[in-house]
């Protein structure tokens, strides 16, 4: 399959490999561009682990830190794979959501052990936070990175609508949905989406492709990169 493969600069050229070794053929057309402010180091007296709930927040840790002896609860493999390329020793996945974060956490930390620190984005929302302070955790977030969407559809996923040569879009967030469905309206390409699939990571990244139509949407059966790679056919000229 032909796919056009949405995420973030980093995890898109990431993501493109496994296709490769699947067989398929990645268009890498990010429509997020993720940005890391320079800050002092992230305080860390008194936290006995860090929340990840996503690769960037742990990318951005990185490097406004230099230790890497923390706990790191990360949301799902992903995350966690990126903790371990930034150098974290101590990585534990949830294999998840944010309620599989919230519950793991719950089962392996302990609130009087001290303060759980959530390495996040300007658009996270507060629900592990609330959630986690619902089961006696002290939960503070610090904001990171900032994720943008972009206001214009990339040459090469405008050219692939174009010629319909693209089998199908990956979809990682109901914002770059949302995005995605803004900008091929914008330019006048929605009609070219009926012929693909969808493959998106959850339920609600689907809903916010309306008013777009597609020949099929499938949805990860949990919301991780693994879970939508699950989704793609075998291919006769992978190894």
């Amino acid at each position: 399959m032909r796919l056009l493969v949405t995420r973030p600069e980093d995890d898109a050229r990431s993501l493109a490999g496994f296709l490769r070794m699947r067989g398929h053929e990645a268009v890498v057309a990010p429509l997020m561009e993720v940005h890391f402010p320079p800050g002092p180091p992230v305080p860390l007296e008194g936290v006995q682990a860090v929340l990840a709930t996503s690769a960037n927040g742990v990318r951005a840790l990185a490097t406004r830190t230099k230790r890497r002896d923390l706990t790191i609860y990360a949301v799902g493999p992903q995350t966690a794979e990126a903790a371990r390329q930034s150098g974290f020793t101590v990585v534990i996945s949830a294999d998840g959501d944010a309620a599989a974060l919230v519950e793991t956490v719950v089962q392996d930390a302990d609130p009087a052990k001290g303060i759980l620190l959530h390495a996040a984005g300007a658009e996270t929302a507060g629900r592990v936070r609330q959630a986690l302070a619902a089961r006696g955790f002290r939960v503070e977030t610090i904001v990171l990175y900032e994720a943008l969407p972009v206001t214009k559809l990339a040459a090469n996923a405008e050219e692939a609508l174009r010629d319909d040569s693209l089998d199908g879009v990956m979809l990682f967030s109901p914002r770059s949905a949302k995005t995605f469905a803004t900008l091929v309206d914008a330019v006048g390409l929605a009609a070219h989406c009926v012929r693909l699939t969808a493959f998106c990571i959850s339920a609600a990244t689907a809903e916010a492709l309306a008013p777009l139509t597609f020949a099929r949407v499938a949805i990860a059966g949990t919301p991780n990169q693994d879970a939508i790679l699950d989704l793609l056919p075998a291919s006769q000229s992978a190894p």
